[in-house]
């Protein structure tokens, strides 16, 4: 396999989960009845730019079909989160209702839907049917289709150009990161300013985030692979912020190399600074993550076993991708782990890829009051823990399986 940014031979291994289906292919009980299309999950690194990438089994137009059943907006948190963001950005760059903004992967609205209260002219790309859809109930005019080179260059002949382009949680989604680091410089007006954000390489390693690992997710960024990607495709780096949201990650502001005019803060040298000195350039930096992942596979399981040999009843929240990648690693199936139950209509009723444990809805967790809940999106603990505070009542105990196994908590 060749780095699909550089072209370098891929050589270093990072981990190697197996196979699984894709995350986000939810089963119906007609596709219950069917075989599912499982995928090698090898994870490997470029030794000359550092991008860590996925083997590539499955097209994204596979992975984010008609039947996409991930929607922002189920969470408060995110909300609360591109609520913040447009209220800073706004601020920062001195955005009007005579600005435009285009977000790249708007998903259902959640956050455009914070501009176009602000007055200001927006407008969302977003390749998933059911996700548009949604954005365009709230009124936020969507394109159907995926980013790149192609479908800006269109846009801008149309008269398209932003003031400023979001890009949230879409980088590693995208299997031409060339093609699609390049669209934003065609869109971008001479002082435009585009702001990405992306789970930082450095949080997954570090404390062993492996069950984000997955096909939708082509690649893994360092702030050092990120600042070699958007130079060689017409981007200049002008500031990044480490932040809180899926457990670390990085946000990055960057400009036009031709015409951006805006200074460049020294947090970017500062973090490059940062990664050198862990090792984020040598090939160790990545040995050990294998066990360190096999570790969580092994204590999760032995700890269902062990609930179940006591007569304990254990049931998951949440329906997530991360969630789905610990349980195929794991081989856990409804013996071990009956039912998930999730807050998103459109994963109510259906299976999970692969394990093919049923979701119900948040009543099935009242009726069933297990001894344990797994909180399987373990970025999001706290707000479930508020939000599912009500299993005290019945002696309930909250466990989570990632960075390490914690278990009989409130």
């Amino acid at each position: 396999m060749k780095c699909r940014h550089c072209r370098a031979e891929l050589t270093l291994p990072l981990i190697d989960l197996g196979s699984a289906p894709p995350s986000n292919a939810y089963l119906t009980k007609l596709t219950l009845r069917r075989p599912e299309k499982w995928f090698p999950l090898k994870v490997l690194v470029c030794e000359s730019c550092w991008l860590v990438q996925a083997e590539s089994y499955s097209r994204a137009a596979e992975l984010f079909n008609e039947e996409y059943a991930y929607f922002s907006s189920f969470s408060e948190q995110w909300l609360k989160h591109a609520q913040h963001y447009v209220d800073t950005v706004v601020a920062r760059f001195g955005l009007t209702i005579d600005s435009q903004v285009i977000e790249v992967a708007s998903n259902d609205g959640y956050l455009l839907q914070f501009v176009k209260q602000r007055g200001i002219p927006c407008l969302g790309i977003e390749p998933t049917a059911s996700t548009s859809s949604a954005a365009r109930i709230k009124g936020i005019e969507t394109i159907e289709e995926f980013f790149g080179v192609e479908l800006a260059g269109r846009l801008a002949g149309q008269g398209f150009k932003a003031d400023l382009m979001v890009a949230n949680n879409v980088l590693a989604h995208t299997p031409d990161i060339n093609d699609f680091s390049a669209g934003f410089i065609l869109l971008l007006k001479p002082w435009g300013v585009v702001t990405f954000e992306f789970p930082h390489l450095m949080k997954l390693i570090e404390q062993n985030q492996f069950d984000t690992i997955y096909h939708e997710h082509f690649s893994y960024f360092s702030f050092t692979a990120i600042m070699q990607i958007f130079s060689r495709n017409g981007l200049s780096v002008l500031d990044v912020e480490e932040i809180n949201t899926h457990g670390g990650s990085l946000r990055v502001f960057a400009q036009r190399m031709d015409t951006g005019k805006h200074a460049v803060s020294e947090n970017v040298s500062n973090l490059l600074d940062k990664e050198r000195v862990a090792g984020m350039n040598n090939a160790y930096y990545y040995k050990g993550f294998q066990e360190n992942a096999d570790k969580v596979k092994n204590d999760f399981v032995a700890f269902l076993i062990k609930a179940k040999q006591e007569g304990k009843t254990v049931a998951g929240y949440g329906a997530a991708a991360k969630g789905n990648t610990l349980l195929n690693y794991a081989g856990i199936r409804p013996d071990l782990l009956p039912f998930v139950v999730d807050r998103n209509p459109a994963k109510q009723g259906k299976y999970l890829p692969g394990s093919r444990i049923p979701i119900f809805d948040e009543s099935r967790l009242r009726d069933a009051q297990p001894d344990y809940v797994v909180i399987l999106p373990w970025n999001l603990k706290e707000e479930v823990m508020r939000q599912l505070d009500y299993i005290n009542a019945w002696g309930g105990k909250f466990v989570t399986a990632v960075p390490v196994l914690k278990c009989g908590y409130n």
